[in-house]
């Protein structure tokens, strides 16, 4: 399987892109969640200079970050610096939107807005509204921005059916977050088959944490839950700020979700509750959030385990249609990207 990495823009994001590129890995993501990490246009922008081979994605933008002028010139302008190796990845912006106090943005924006994307990237015109005005726009410069015989690869992000199947009509990637279960991404590519006007088209990116254990190491134990502990408090955060969602968890999640609340001193029906509940989002944990992290969790939303056991779960995955494992390093970046290259060599 094919391996990549996903990290937030800070400054020597580009050192840490040359690194993934040397040990061989083929994708290079930034967030897009713009008031937790910094901007992956610019992050991007340095990557594209400092590398010649490996993909740079955003994952993800979407609707209400942007506007369709505003993302198609900004991918433009990336595929120009990088001709062929620009990922666009779209979603509802689940997190980026709920950082903010807002809802994600609906399925039918997000698959307008992909659309919008694919045409203008193309060098086709668009039907563009604001409120009741409505204008056709393209790109008005015959430049380097436009590149149609190194086109831009667009992935949709779906944690449900309704994105999968959104992919299948855009004919697609897709990307999904800390779903490591085989039955479920056989279920996303029935549903993008069953979309699609004719075959699967794009190729399927899971992201997740990665801890490789030596033998005998505790699989739940501090070093795991460090390494680990972003993805799992992701989770939480979720489950946090949409009580509806918490209400269909266990009795053990249910109740470190409501530890986590207390904690971060909020409700799950506060106004402002994101504030904090998003505040060092996909960072490292504290130390005192270990406790979060329980077993149940880790073991679902994660790859933990000794190298035999990740190369089985990870051919499940590449079985059930997964393309690419791309991973989220927060302790320590280099090594842990060195060890990803030297797991799946």
């Amino acid at each position: 399987m094919r391996t990549g990495v996903v990290v937030a823009a800070a400054p020597g994001v580009e050192d840490l892109a040359v690194q993934a590129e040397e040990l061989g890995l083929s994708s290079f993501w930034v967030y897009d969640t713009p008031m937790v990490h910094g901007d992956p246009f610019a992050a991007l922008a340095l990557c594209a200079k400092a590398t010649s081979r490996i993909k740079l994605g955003v994952g993800v933008t979407s609707p209400t970050l942007r506007s369709i002028p505003a993302a198609a010139s900004g991918f433009a302008s990336l595929n120009a610096l990088a001709p062929g190796r620009i990922i666009c990845g779209v979603g509802t912006g689940n997190s980026a939107r709920r950082t903010l106090g807002m809802p994600p943005t609906k399925s039918a924006e997000l698959e307008t807005f992909t659309a919008s994307l694919q045409d203008l990237s193309a060098g086709r015109p668009i039907s563009y509204r604001e409120g009741v005005r409505v204008s056709d726009i393209q790109f008005l410069h015959a430049g380097p921005q436009q590149l149609p015989t190194d086109p831009i690869e667009f992935v949709v992000a779906a944690q449900g059916l309704k994105s999968a199947a959104i992919a299948g009509r855009r004919r697609t990637g897709l990307l999904s977050f800390a779903i490591l279960d085989p039955d479920a991404w056989r279920a996303f590519q029935r549903a993008r088959l069953e979309a699609a006007d004719g075959p699967v088209v794009g190729d399927s990116y899971l992201t997740t944490s990665l801890c490789v254990l030596g033998e005998g190491e505790d699989p739940h134990g501090d070093a795991v839950r460090d390494a680990i502990g972003h993805t799992v408090l992701s989770f939480l955060v979720f489950a946090a700020d949409k009580p509806s969602f918490a209400e269909v968890l266990g009795p053990e999640e249910r109740e470190a979700v409501q530890r986590f609340l207390t904690q971060r001193g909020t409700t799950g029906t506060a106004p402002d509750r994101f504030r904090r509940l998003y505040t060092n989002y996909l960072g490292r944990i504290d130390p005192t959030e270990r406790d979060l992290i329980l077993p149940s969790l880790i073991d679902k939303l994660a790859l933990v385990g000794t190298r035999d056991n990740l190369l089985r779960r990870i051919a499940a995955l590449e079985a059930a249609g997964v393309d690419e494992l791309v991973i989220q390093p927060v302790v320590d970046p280099p090594t842990e990207l060195a060890e990803l290259a030297k797991l799946t060599a």
